[in-house]
C-alpha cells in the first residue's frame, strides 16, 4: 500500500477554514493535521472564546454559517437577546449553540485539560475525530494592534470597532514564551511531507502561529512549504488584510503579499499558490527563481474546497 502524504496546514480565518474542510474531504488521499490561530482568541463572560479554533471545527464538520462566514448554522439568539436585557455586553455575538461548545470548553479547561486535548475531544464529539487539529500553543498567546486610537486588543478591533481604526503595528503578548502544542510535534516527529500556510491574513492570522518561538524554523526544516495567496486579483475576499496592507504603503496585491511574506520570512516558502487569475505574479516570482502554482483558489463550496486540497496534495509525495 502506498503510503498517504502527511500535510501540516496553518489556518486562520474563513480561507483557512474552508481548505481545512478541503483536506477533510480529501482525507483519503492524505493524512492531515490542522494548526490553528490562537491569536484571536480572548476570555468573554467567564469563557474562553477560540473563534478560529471555533471555524475549522464548524467547517470541518459542515455545521459552519458559509453566509456570515462564521459561527454555527441554524442559529439562535435567544441567551444573547436576555443578557442585553440584563444590561451584559453585546457587542461579542455569541449564539445559543455556540455558547454550548464554549461551556464545555470551559468545563474540561477546569478539569485540568490542555487546550489541545480538549479541541481533539470536541473535534470528536463533532464527529470529526478522524482530523488533527490543534491550536498552535496551549499558553495564552494574543494578537494586539497598536492603532491611531491606542492599542486595541484583536476582538477589540476587529468585533467592537469593525476594523475602522489605521493599524501601526502588530504584536503578540506571549509569543516569545509560548511553545508549539505537544501535536504539532508528534505529527512532526512521525514525518511531514508538507507544511501548507493556508489563504489567511499574514498579519492577523499566519503572523500569531509564526510568532511562537522555534516555529519559523521548525516547519522550515520539517517539509516543503508551500504559502496560498489570500488576495485574488488584487483583492482581498474577505477580511481587512487589503487595508492593512494600504496602511503599511503596499499595495494589496497576490504579488506584494508574496513578497511581503518572503520579507518577513526569507527563504521559509519553497512554494508561492497563486489564484490562476493572478498568472502573471507567478510569472514574475519564476523569473525570480521562485517555484509558484497557479490553480482555482476561491473556494466558494465545499466541492471547491475539497478540489482546491486534491490540487495541493498532487504535488506533494510521501518522503518529499
Amino acid at each position: 500500500m502506498t503510503a498517504l502524504p502527511r500535510i501540516l496546514l496553518l489556518s486562520g480565518g474563513g480561507g483557512g477554514a474552508r481548505l481545512a474542510r478541503g483536506f477533510y474531504g480529501a482525507r483519503r488521499h492524505a493524512h492531515c493535521m490542522v494548526v490553528t490561530n490562537p491569536g484571536d482568541d480572548f476570555e468573554h463572560l467567564g469563557l474562553t472564546i477560540c473563534p478560529d479554533t471555533d471555524s475549522v471545527l464548524y467547517a470541518v464538520s459542515d455545521r459552519l454559517d458559509r453566509t456570515r462566514g462564521w459561527g454555527r448554522d441554524g442559529e439562535s439568539w435567544k441567551v444573547l437577546a436576555e443578557l442585553g436585557e440584563l444590561g451584559g455586553p453585546e457587542w461579542f455575538q455569541l449564539g445559543d449553540r455556540d455558547i454550548a461548545l464554549h461551556l464545555l470548553r470551559r468545563h474540561y479547561l477546569a478539569e485540568g485539560w490542555g487546550l489541545a486535548r480538549v479541541t481533539q475531544t470536541l473535534a470528536t464529539a463533532l464527529g470529526i475525530g478522524d482530523m488533527a487539529i490543534t491550536p498552535a500553543c496551549e499558553s495564552p498567546l494574543r494578537t494586539v494592534l497598536d492603532t491611531d486610537e491606542g492599542t486595541l486588543g484583536f476582538q477589540e478591533y476587529f468585533v467592537g470597532r469593525r476594523c475602522q481604526p489605521r493599524v501601526d503595528r502588530v504584536r503578540f503578548r506571549g509569543g516569545e514564551a509560548a511553545e508549539m502544542a505537544p501535536p504539532i510535534e508528534e505529527f512532526l516527529n512521525q514525518g511531514c511531507d508538507a507544511v501548507v500556510l493556508g489563504p489567511s491574513n499574514l498579519y492577523l492570522s499566519l503572523n500569531p502561529i509564526l510568532a511562537i518561538s522555534g516555529m519559523v524554523e521548525v516547519l522550515g526544516r520539517a517539509a516543503r512549504v508551500f504559502a496560498v495567496s489570500p488576495v485574488v486579483g488584487n483583492g482581498v475576499i474577505k477580511g481587512p488584510l487589503a487595508k492593512i496592507m494600504g496602511e503599511q504603503g503596499l499595495e494589496p496585491s497576490a504579488l506584494a503579499w508574496a513578497e511581503l511574506l518572503e520579507k518577513m520570512y526569507p527563504k521559509l516558502i519553497d512554494t508561492f499558490v497563486f489564484d490562476e487569475g493572478d498568472s502573471g505574479a507567478a510569472e514574475t516570482l519564476r523569473a525570480r527563481g521562485y517555484q509558484a502554482l497557479c490553480c482555482n483558489t476561491v473556494m466558494t463550496s465545499v466541492a471547491d474546497s475539497v478540489a482546491f486540497a486534491e490540487t495541493l496534495i498532487a504535488q506533494v509525495q510521501p518522503g518529499d
